[in-house]
C-alpha cells in the first residue's frame, strides 16, 4: 500500500487499530478480540445454513468475516 500523506497515513492506521482491537483473533484470548463482549455472543442454531458476509478491509488487504443477518 502506497501512504500519499499525514491524512492517509491516519486513516490507514485508525482503520488497522480498529480491526486489531474489534476483529483479529488473539491467541491469549482465546481467540476473541480485545474489544469482546461476551453478552454480544448469540448461539446458531443450523451452523451448516448460516450464511458468512465478507467485508473488506484497507482496501482488501484485510477481510473480515461475520454472520450474515
Amino acid at each position: 500500500m502506497l501512504i500519499t500523506g499525514p491524512r492517509h497515513l491516519r486513516t490507514v492506521l485508525d482503520e488497522y487499530v480498529a480491526h486489531y482491537n474489534q476483529h483479529r483473533p488473539h491467541r491469549a484470548r482465546n481467540l476473541r478480540p480485545p474489544d469482546w463482549d461476551d453478552s454480544t455472543m448469540t448461539e446458531i442454531a443450523d451452523p451448516a445454513a448460516a450464511r458468512i458476509q465478507r467485508r473488506r478491509v484497507l482496501g482488501g488487504l484485510i477481510n473480515e468475516y461475520q454472520r450474515a443477518a
